[in-house]
């Protein structure tokens, strides 16, 4: 079926994109030399985010990767921005059904139905990941509760006298948002809401500690969907494990060595490359996402069949820095953080380029409200420890009182890159 899907897309990408067309005559193909999913996967060109940022440039709104006209254009969104410049995204109203439905397999899976009501504590931006989400809410027939606009404390206002039973939020928000319910005095676990459910950044899936914070403070089922904006809203977690389900029937993925762009061995860490059959206004063809992964084909006792990735996302192989001779991966650094009792959900992971020349990382955390101050030091040391035992590099860290960082409604910046502006430029280059 997904070759299927896929000898189509190449033919409707070749036919309607003009990128799609000049990349076919760049490699002195046609559509139809391609005549299995190996084949496509060893000599199909890979596409790249970056790619499609330098087209919008050059020609603004949507570069020339467009296969429709404007005029059929139903939805325009953008990306956070958080690794970047922001990419445009155009959506068809077709599109925007399908993207919408891919969120319906997770909500299902964990017992959401249309008997249920969302409330949506976002700001209604430009940002897709919870756009995708209120299609999706249409698509399922659910009824939709606005969050758009409110503090947090309005927020907490409005869960009470409105009784939604699903919540969507960024983790991180969704945390923040019990913790101001303690400060207001509303027993949120007592409350109408039964779910919570989560995008944007890692959450309850990646991170075990996360989920139990969010789990105990809301009272309710955590749940959440690996999505990429320009591609879907594409993994739901798995109801079981500790993992996700790509949504086949959706998108077609597969794992690349991001050196070498050869597949990996099943169980193996590789980038997840993917195609998605929901994009007809920009497809998106052997995409990378840079996303790295650890899959497998099996069937899940959850019922699936669906490719699954364990532990979620592992890290990202266009972010690997290399600290005192050692690769480390800042997402593995985080997850150590959250695993690390008397840490609160809000941490940052410091990137400095030292005098000598070398890069540092350096991990500032929020003490849990709970600890008493005296504590902190003590805190400090026993996460550095667990930090070189993991690593076997020293990477200093700093315990500061509660309330201290910055909180965020949507994607949450716990990677601060503090390096030299034209340092970091050389390196992209």
């Amino acid at each position: 079926m997904q070759w299927q899907r896929l000898r189509s897309l190449l033919r409707y990408a070749h036919e309607r994109s003009p990128f799609y067309r000049d990349l076919f005559r760049r490699i002195g193909a046609e559509p139809g030399d391609f005549r299995s999913l190996d084949q496509f996967k060893r000599e199909f060109p890979k596409t790249d985010k970056k790619d499609f940022l330098h087209f919008q440039a050059e020609h603004p709104h949507y570069g020339r990767t467009l296969a429709v006209s404007e005029a059929e254009i139903s939805m325009h969104a953008e990306t956070s921005g958080s690794t970047g410049l922001k990419l445009h995204i155009p959506y068809t109203l077709y599109d925007t059904e399908r993207y919408g439905e891919s969120w319906i397999y997770g909500w299902w899976a964990i017992g959401i139905r249309p008997t249920d009501s969302f409330y949506f504590a976002f700001n209604w931006g430009t940002f897709a990941g919870f756009w995708s989400a209120y299609w999706g809410v249409r698509r399922l027939g659910a009824n939709v509760y606005s969050g758009g606009g409110q503090s947090t404390s309005g927020h907490i206002e409005q869960i009470s006298r409105l009784k939604p039973t699903v919540v969507l939020a960024t983790p991180t928000y969704a945390t923040r948002l019990a913790e101001e319910a303690v400060k207001m005095g509303f027993d949120l676990p007592s409350s109408s809401v039964r779910f919570t459910y989560h995008a944007g950044e890692p959450g309850p899936t990646a991170l075990p500690a996360l989920r139990r914070q969010l789990e105990e403070g809301w009272g309710a089922l955590a749940g959440e969907t690996l999505g990429v904006a320009e591609l879907d809203a594409m993994a739901p977690n798995c109801p079981l494990g500790h993992g996700v389900h790509m949504n086949e029937l959706n998108c077609f993925s597969w794992s690349s060595d991001p050196v070498e762009g050869l597949e990996v061995g099943e169980g193996e860490v590789g980038e997840n490359v993917v195609t998605s059959f929901v994009q007809n206004a920009q497809p998106l063809i052997n995409y990378r996402t840079h996303d790295l992964v650890r899959a497998f084909h099996r069937r899940c006792d959850c019922g699936r069949t669906w490719r699954y990735f364990d532990g979620s996302v592992l890290g990202r192989s266009d972010f690997m820095i290399t600290v005192k001779g050692t690769n480390v991966y800042p997402t593995a650094v985080e997850v150590m953080v959250t695993e690390t009792p008397g840490v609160s959900p809000y941490y940052q992971v410091l990137l400095d380029r030292l005098p000598s020349g070398l890069e540092e990382l350096t991990v500032r955390a929020e003490a849990d409200p709970k600890l008493p101050k005296e504590e902190y030091l003590p805190l400090a040391e026993r996460l550095a420890r667990r930090l070189k035992d993991s690593f076997e590099v020293r990477i200093p860290v700093e315990i500061v009182d509660p309330e201290t960082l910055p909180r965020f409604e949507l994607k949450t910046k716990r990677m601060i890159d503090r390096r030299p502006e034209e340092y970091r430029r050389q390196l992209d280059r």
